[in-house]
């Protein structure tokens, strides 16, 4: 149980009790991260019912403030580091680890973000007249089984907090989980396109950027979250 309050301590802001972890229980959290999509999509879901009662424009503003407030905007964070450094490095290694290194945000960043945060609310305000609030907790869910194969697949880039993950992975976990987002998918065909996105975006940290980082999973995760929702949109 402390694994997951940890996920949950790691990937969201909910108000959670501290727990004592070893080092092996670190590493072991990741198996929690899509449990940790379930909560942020119950939040989401939440959110997205409340402000339906007023009109489908205020259910996805509600929803997308939510989804910003329960990560702590954690994986914006992410896909802004990797879009300044995947911008400003030009190809150059020794570049983009001072990049991704530097706490501040550059123009490739805030543009990220921008348009993520605006492909988001108008993805939602038309996801909303479709599919019922309760399918954005599978979203969420499989959008978070992507950092249990980019572990494993790609090479860490640095020594960090992601690279210790690796130490945790197994095969079971991401197993199960799979099979999970199969059964969710009977539902949504469109959700099926994260077969496609995880595999998509671990080529692309390994050709652009050269492995994993804490930024590439958080990226990772928002860009999956986006692409399913357009899936499911474009296929409704």
């Amino acid at each position: 149980m402390r694994r997951l309050v940890l996920a949950l301590q790691l990937m969201t802001r909910l108000p959670l009790p501290p727990v004592d972890v070893d080092e092996r229980d670190f590493a072991a959290a990741i198996r929690w991260f899509p449990a940790a999509g379930v909560a942020v999509g119950l939040v989401v879901a939440g959110a997205c019912g409340l402000g339906l009662r007023i009109d489908p424009w205020m259910g996805a503003l509600c929803g997308l403030v939510a989804w910003v407030a329960v990560t702590g905007a954690l994986h914006l964070d992410g896909l802004g580091d990797i879009a300044d450094a995947a911008g400003a490095a030009h190809g150059d290694r020794q570049r983009l680890s001072a990049v991704l290194g530097d706490p501040h945000i550059g123009s490739f960043g805030v543009v990220a973000i921008a348009l993520q945060l605006l492909a988001k609310l108008v993805l939602l305000r038309v996801w909303l007249e479709v599919f019922p609030v309760w399918m954005l907790v599978p979203l969420t869910m499989m959008a978070r089984i992507g950092p249990l194969v980019w572990t494993r697949w790609l090479p860490p880039l640095h020594e960090g907090l992601a690279s210790r993950f690796r130490a945790g992975w197994r095969a079971g976990p991401l197993l199960l989980w799979s099979v999970l987002s199969l059964l969710a998918s009977l539902w949504v065909p469109g959700l099926l396109t994260a077969i496609v996105l995880v595999p998509l975006w671990g080529w692309w940290l390994r050709s652009r950027i050269g492995g994993i980082s804490g930024d590439g999973h958080g990226a990772g995760i928002e860009l999956m979250e986006s692409g399913m929702l357009l899936a499911m949109v474009a296929a409704r």
